[in-house]
């Protein structure tokens, strides 16, 4: 597993010590009602072992999952992973959260946004990268189109939660749109 490094963070391997620090949020709804059904609440310690363990042993096919983390102390701040890899066709998903609340606000997940994208067009030469939000998720929404990410469409009324639906959004960004993306920032 490569390690990936932006100007405050890294993108590092997981790591058996990251489990305290992922239990600290795995539960907190204002959270994971902001995340898809893979931590579903309430989430037990089990469970939470069995995601950690199926990371650690490579287990989770077609994906690359890193800790976003302090750059010089290795500290965990959050994840974000890259699914659903279709090699062929040259397009992932990916999924973030930023797991310690005194993190979030911070410019952390555009940062580590940045860094997976380098990754996912220069290094695993991807054409398509896809995100998905649920439409009452204004930062996290914000935080994709911020970082070059282009609003596809709406999945109406896809998800269920606190007894109301919500639509999901669609965002995706081209490698085309991410070259100029870095080129204008270069020239700035």
């Amino acid at each position: 597993m490569p390690r990936l490094f932006g100007e405050r963070i890294m993108l590092r391997e997981y790591k058996r010590e990251d489990l305290e620090h992922i239990r600290k949020w795995v539960n907190d709804p204002e959270v994971v009602d902001n995340l898809s059904d893979i931590f579903l609440a309430p989430h037990t310690l089990n469970n939470t072992e069995d995601f950690l363990d199926s990371v650690l042993k490579g287990a989770r096919q077609n994906s690359y999952c890193f800790v976003i983390a302090d750059k010089e102390t290795e500290a965990y701040i959050g994840q974000i992973d890259l699914f659903n890899i279709n090699w062929k066709n040259r397009h992932a998903e990916i999924g973030i959260v930023i797991g310690e609340a005194e993190n979030r606000g911070k410019r952390i997940g555009s940062e580590a946004l940045t860094v997976l994208q380098d990754f996912v067009f220069n290094r695993l030469n991807m054409n398509r990268l896809e995100i998905k939000v649920h439409s009452y998720n204004t930062r996290a929404h914000r935080c994709y189109l911020k970082s070059g990410f282009v609003e596809e469409g709406r999945l109406r009324e896809m998800f269920y939660i606190n007894g109301k639906y919500f639509d999901t959004i669609i965002l995706s960004m081209l490698k085309s749109e991410f070259e100029s993306r870095m080129q204008a920032r270069s020239i700035v």
